[in-house]
């Protein structure tokens, strides 16, 4: 009865985001204003949170009468990757998608106090708009719960590329990010069928934001390292349209969360955030149209049924569509709001907006023209890595140096003195990047800016802490100075793994000995290995630098259920770098291929990422307490 349980709660929570849509938009005297909304968005919740509960359950349980279960997992899994297997699928992750969804909407209910009644009813009545059409997805073309007769006497097994703790933390991550953004959506749906768009919107809706924008970050930022590991194929980001699907949202919130900034602070930008905040939620629809669409073909894909694709198709055009008719229909009576002139913080955080906005773009069309070229001709292109990186690659570069000024700026107008701060950080880039230029041989002429860029940034982001008392300073401050921080530290690692990535591709017997970068390689041996689920072929590698010796061990594994085969990569992590190996077939003559890279600087990647999302939390967690104490009256 777990299976009826569960599909028994998300019917009732589909009744309940309709009965919310009722209550929000309805007639005034069948509505039971706010508390009534607010009620049944919390019971909604409760509810998706209790269908997730079963999902899991059944997974954990092994309950192969479910079809779900017995399609994507198997009883002699371990069990963590038992319960991941509840979203390592297409109709599971649809299930967190509401469940999140719900549960978002919930804690609106409970905890949104700043906006009037009108505009907070009409966010809450958004929000159920929304579920409503996931749940029909949900209960029409995608049930999770459907029962299997006669039951599977075993399961197929959940994906060996999926089998990995990186899935319970990664998918869970990425959608709290994707779907905290739909709270946004509403609340600028609500205010723009209110016409409240003011300070008061911004600060309800900028914790949404900036929540959002930091697990978005955290889960773009493992989801590249899970990736760099597990795949074997020693990059770090491969612009993979899915890994492009995360990245939009990203660039979007934070776009919005600057815009949001200057509105709760100054009262500008009315128009351009409510614009962003349907922007940012409409790219993580696109981004979940892309990954259960069965339009592409990727390791990150879970769906292959056009027909599912097809009606998230036509969810993503409805919602999208009304949300950007409406936009249409109310902008026109927004006004701009507080000027600002030419030579102020606030005209850096729209250069900023329009830079991210054009970043966007270039993801945008380069990830969709492919498919919308092989829809009309059925032609087949691939949009890589050169494109963007040539195309986005320098106005990424022209951001970071903005990222640097912006906050040595005054709100309004200022006179630019603060601005001669800026002399040593600029002095200390243009070194690095002349000795770039000069010294190290080869690479691209884009990273050894990047490099220049990096170090001055880096500097750069502290210089909004002179002149402060540290203990006073707000912690909202010292998380933009970490995020700066962490941008400078995360383009630092970027240029230098561009510039000097050793790789060497051999074929090796044992005792042979290989140079990569400053590490010299022997090949021991290869030798059988088994795990819980998998046997595997285990390399042993010796590599030493110096006096010291570490011991590498590569595998080719193979999984029985279901039958695949995968590399699992030997990581040597060093204070200046990254030794990555990955062994591969045999051959007739009792050589075995090696694939060995030196990769220096290259956590700074992964390092700048968690201090980018660190700074987000700083920020975040500094206005929920100066909040809590205005509350307290302290």
């Amino acid at each position: 009865m777990i299976a009826e349980a569960g599909l028994a709660a998300l019917w009732l929570a589909a009744a309940l985001s309709l009965l919310q849509l009722f209550l929000a938009f309805g007639p005034a005297p069948a509505s039971g204003g706010p508390a009534a909304v607010r009620s049944v968005a919390i019971v909604q919740g409760a509810l998706t949170l209790f269908a997730m509960a079963m999902l899991a359950m059944l997974f954990t349980r092994s309950d192969m009468s479910v079809l779900l279960v017995a399609q994507n997992s198997h009883s002699a899994k371990p069990w963590l990757y038992k319960l991941a297997g509840a979203w390592g699928n297409h109709e599971g992750s649809m299930l967190l998608w509401v469940t999140v969804l719900g549960a978002a909407g919930a804690v609106l209910a409970i905890f949104s106090r700043r906006l009037d009644e009108r505009t907070f009813t009409a966010a809450l009545g958004a929000q159920g708009a929304l579920a409503l059409g996931f749940y029909a997805f949900l209960l029409i073309a995608s049930n999770p719960f459907a029962r299997l007769d006669p039951p599977a006497a075993e399961g197929r097994g959940l994906n060996p590329l999926l089998q990995d703790p990186g899935l319970i933390f990664h998918p869970p991550t990425l959608y709290l990010g994707y779907v905290g953004l739909s709270v946004a959506f509403s609340l600028a749906v609500g205010a723009l069928i209110t016409g409240r768009v003011d300070s008061a919107l911004a600060k309800a809706m900028r914790p949404w934001v900036l929540g959002a924008w930091v697990l978005l970050t955290v889960g773009i930022t493992a989801g590249s390292y899970w990736a760099y590991y597990e795949l074997g194929w020693g990059g770090w980001w491969f612009w993979d349209p899915v890994e492009n699907a995360s990245l939009m949202p990203w660039l979007a919130a934070t776009a919005l969360l600057h815009s949001v900034n200057v509105l709760a602070a100054r009262e500008s930008l009315r128009a351009w955030t409510v614009m962003l905040a349907m922007v940012a939620f409409s790219m993580s629809m696109i981004g979940t149209f892309l990954v259960r669409s069965g339009i592409l073909t990727s390791v990150h894909a879970f769906a292959v049924d056009p027909q599912r694709g097809s009606f998230i198709l036509a969810l993503l055009a409805f919602y999208i569509g009304a949300a950007f008719l409406l936009f249409a229909l109310r902008s026109g009576k927004l006004d701009e709001g507080a000027r600002f002139e030419l030579v102020s913080r606030e005209a850096a955080l729209v250069g900023n907006n329009l830079l991210l906005t054009v970043i966007l773009g270039i993801v945008f069309v380069g990830t969709l023209y492919p498919l919308f070229v092989e829809a009309v001709t059925g032609d087949k292109l691939s949009v890589g890595a050169p494109y963007f990186n040539i195309v986005a690659g320098p106005l990424a570069l022209i951001l970071a140096l903005l990222i640097g000024i912006g906050p040595l700026l005054n709100w309004r107008r200022d006179n630019g003195e603060r601005l001669k701060r800026l002399a040593i950080p600029a002095l200390i880039g243009a070194t690095v990047l002349a000795v770039a230029l000069f010294v190290i041989p080869g690479g691209g002429i884009l990273a050894k800016f990047g490099l220049g860029v990096a170090a001055a940034l880096a500097l750069a982001s502290f210089l909004p802490l002179l002149g402060r008392k540290l203990g006073r300073t707000p912690l909202s401050t010292w998380g933009m100075v970490t995020s700066h921080f962490g941008i400078a530290v995360a383009l630092a690692g970027m240029a230098a793994s561009e510039l000097q990535t050793k790789e060497v591709l051999i074929a090796a017997r044992p005792g042979d000995q290989v140079s990569v970068g400053p590490w010299v390689i022997e090949f021991r041996s290869v030798t059988p290995a088994a795990g819980a689920n998998w046997t595997a072929l285990e390399a042993e590698l010796r590599a030493s630098r110096g006096s010291g010796v570490k011991v590498l061990r590569p595998q080719s594994r193979f999984y029985s259920d279901p039958p695949t085969e995968t590399n699992e990569a030997a990581i040597q992590t060093v204070l200046t770098g990254q030794l990555y190996a990955v062994l591969g077939k045999p051959a007739d003559d009792g050589r075995w291929q090696l694939r060995l890279w030196w990769k220096p600087l290259v956590t700074l990647i992964w390092l700048g990422g968690g201090l980018i999302a660190l700074g987000g939390a700083l920020a975040l967690g500094g206005r929920a307490w100066r909040g809590w104490r205005k509350v307290r009256g302290w």
